[in-house]
């Protein structure tokens, strides 16, 4: 990257390198920049502290004041009129544009809540959603000597004796920094960011009086959301993103918990050079993922980056819950080393345990097309509330998601589910989860970028081996369940699903077969899952006893035919039994799958086969198909042997009486 050489105020010893940047005599540094990693963290949130703080400023807060209601005014009287004159598509489009606009030019904190915004469906109808989306928070940069002075008091010492190189310019500049690139004393290239001045106060000003005017709404329209609530979710997060030492420890456990995977990379941090309001990291040289051709023409694959960005926002949602919330196309690039480079990890966001799993099975309830399950999995999301009747909701949420599983997996988009579902959220009382916002934004975003880089890629067809491989893996009760769920269907047993599930996981780069067995032993002979043996045992019943009719109908047809011959009356006594043909089939490219799977060892199955045979609840199973098997011949023989001429001489009988 290139820096451009411009002048700025530093000591007189300095020079500039051929790349422009700031170069500083090496000298050591001082004592003053040790290790910070338990600086002290910056103002937390507290609306009351925020009220008491302003309540007095009244000129202040008067001109912001007219400053935003002015702003808002002219939009709601631009729709006023649209609204006399007829309202038509073209025009809301306009009005959306105007919003998205307006917002831009009131700064930061409007800008982050314009992105807030364009994830609630509960709030804003769906061409407004679609036109916030595309809300960037590039702003022209501030003056660096403010950059270099907030460098210095936060760091305790001038940028020449802390760097040995600074750019003379930042290189990004965005709502809430800008970023210079610089090399330490010891060699490393880093990324130095610096916090916009004044941002603080102007974030906590807008704050107060958005909050006022949301009390104000709540009291006055009674709305479905609770506005203040939801400001203040969004307020907490925005100042957490302002304090650069929380930062740099979302950055450090962002790598503890998927810096694992081999294609993912994580900045370093460094703490003795970050503090409250400069943050600095190691430089990553990379490509935004939004460059395909300049990623390709390093060698690099941007379609299997993009997939790989995919598996790790699936192990952030539902595995950990530690997710990135802003993957932008800033914030993603490839590195010369064909790795997914991670930036900016000031919003970040948590999903609950009981969520994760919520989801999971939501997506078992909409691939089964289980909907009324699926609305009650709505209500324990915190979607809907307890008391919320369910019956319209039902039929509209059938009617959304069969137009979406009447394509394949790889045809989906999510972006088209969720404007389905944003018009329904936005008919219906749902309230939508703050957590929720975030996931959808994170997905769409990185289904943006795909796009932009394969049209055909989708996310979903991508993130579904991922799905399919916790299902089968994850040894928690609530996915044992929706494992049962997905392969059962009243009394039949599913098997062309698991053929499915298998053939999807075996994609997964980290799914372990033997384990994934090892796992089903376990839950299959437990307690819970006893409701498993009982269908085996029923299944096993069915399939030996189809067996047997076929192998018998086989061995008999050489008679039969004799017979018919001799006797073209004489009707065959043994009927031909179903078609257990597809079942063989299946079950045979499943036991294909399982040995192409690449973790599967058949050696290690030889002692689990040896400890099944030997356990008590393997014999009960064997006496359960031997007792069915003997009931299904018994009924047999009844029925074809002893009741053969039954139906004729009944009749006869009572005729005679008669």
């Amino acid at each position: 990257m290139t820096l451009a050489s411009k002048s700025i105020a530093s000591p007189s010893t300095s020079a500039y390198t051929s790349a422009g940047a700031l170069v500083w005599p090496a000298t050591e540094p001082s004592k003053s920049a040790q290790p910070i990693v338990k600086r002290p963290s910056g103002p937390r949130y507290d609306p009351a502290q925020i009220q008491q703080q302003y309540r007095g400023q009244y000129v202040k807060v008067a001109r912001r004041w007219w400053l935003i209601t002015s702003s808002f005014a002219r939009l709601q009287l631009n729709r006023w009129w649209d609204q006399r004159a007829g309202l038509s598509p073209k025009q809301q489009r306009k009005r959306a544009v105007q919003l998205r606009e307006m917002l831009t030019e009131l700064g930061p904190a409007f800008i982050k809540i314009g992105q807030a915004l364009s994830t609630r469906p509960d709030i804003l109808p769906p061409v407004y959603l679609e036109e916030l989306s595309r809300l960037q928070d590039q702003i022209p940069p501030f003056d660096n000597q403010i950059a270099f002075r907030f460098i210095e008091e936060g760091l305790g010492q001038p940028p020449h004796e802390l760097f040995a190189e600074l750019s003379p310019d930042p290189i990004a500049a965005a709502s809430l920094g800008q970023v210079y690139k610089g090399r330490l004393r010891s060699g490393e290239q880093v990324a130095v960011k610096v916090q916009r001045p004044g941002l603080a106060e102007q974030i906590a000003l807008d704050i107060y009086l958005l909050r006022s005017l949301a009390t104000w709404a709540q009291k006055q329209f009674n709305p479905r959301s609770d506005l203040v609530a939801i400001l203040d979710e969004f307020a907490g997060r925005l100042f957490e993103e302002m304090d650069y030492v929380q930062e740099g420890h979302n950055a450090e456990h962002f790598a503890e918990l998927y810096g694992y995977l081999p294609e993912i990379h994580v900045p370093t941090i460094h703490w003795e050079y970050t503090s409250r309001r400069v943050l600095t990291m190691e430089w990553i040289d990379g490509t935004k993922l939004t460059q395909p051709e300049k990623i390709l023409a390093q060698g690099i694959d941007a379609r299997h980056l993009i997939d790989v960005g995919v598996q790790c926002s699936l192990r952030q949602l539902l595995e950990h819950g530690f997710f990135h919330a802003d993957p932008h196309p800033g914030n993603l690039l490839a590195t010369p080393d064909g790795k997914l480079a991670y930036l900016d990890f000031g919003m970040m966001s948590e999903i609950r345990v009981d969520q994760r799993y919520g989801l999971i099975n939501a997506i078992v309830h909409i691939v089964n097309r289980e909907f009324e399950a699926l609305a009650h999995d709505y209500v324990r999301l915190g979607f809907l509330t307890p008391d919320t009747d369910l019956a319209p909701i039902v039929p509209a949420l059938g009617v959304v998601f069969n137009n979406a599983l009447g394509a394949s997996v790889a045809e989906l988009n999510i972006q088209s589910i969720f404007d389905d579902l944003s018009e329904l959220m936005y008919e219906y009382p749902f309230q939508v989860p703050s957590y929720y916002a975030l996931i959808v934004r994170s997905l769409l975003t990185m289904e943006g970028i795909a796009i932009g880089v394969d049209e055909e890629f989708k996310v979903l067809s991508a993130a579904y081996p991922y799905v399919a491989k916790r299902i089968l893996t994850d040894p928690a009760p609530e996915l044992r369940q929706s494992l049962i769920d997905l392969l059962f269907k009243e009394e039949e047993f599913r098997w062309n699903r698991l053929e499915n599930l298998l053939r999807n996981a075996q994609n997964n780069y980290d799914y372990d077969l033997n384990g994934s067995l090892d796992q089903a032993l376990d839950f299959l002979f437990s307690e819970r899952g006893e409701f498993m043996r009982d269908r085996i045992a029923q299944e096993l019943v069915n399939g030996l006893d189809n067996l047997g009719q076929t192998a018998l109908h086989t061995a008999l047809a050489p008679l039969r035919s004799l017979t018919e011959k001799a006797d073209h009356s004489m009707p065959s006594s043994t009927s031909t039994p179903p078609d257990f043909s597809e079942t063989l089939a299946q079950m045979q490219r499943i036991m294909g799958l399982l040995q192409e799977t690449q973790s599967f060892d058949p050696f290690q199955l030889v002692p689990a086969i040896a400890a099944i045979l030997v356990r008590p609840e393997t014999h009960r199973l064997g006496q359960q198909v031997a007792n069915g098997l003997a009931q299904k011949l018994a009924a047999r023989v009844i029925r074809d042997v002893l009741l053969a001429n039954e139906p004729q001489g009944s009749a006869i009988s009572v005729s005679r009486h008669r």
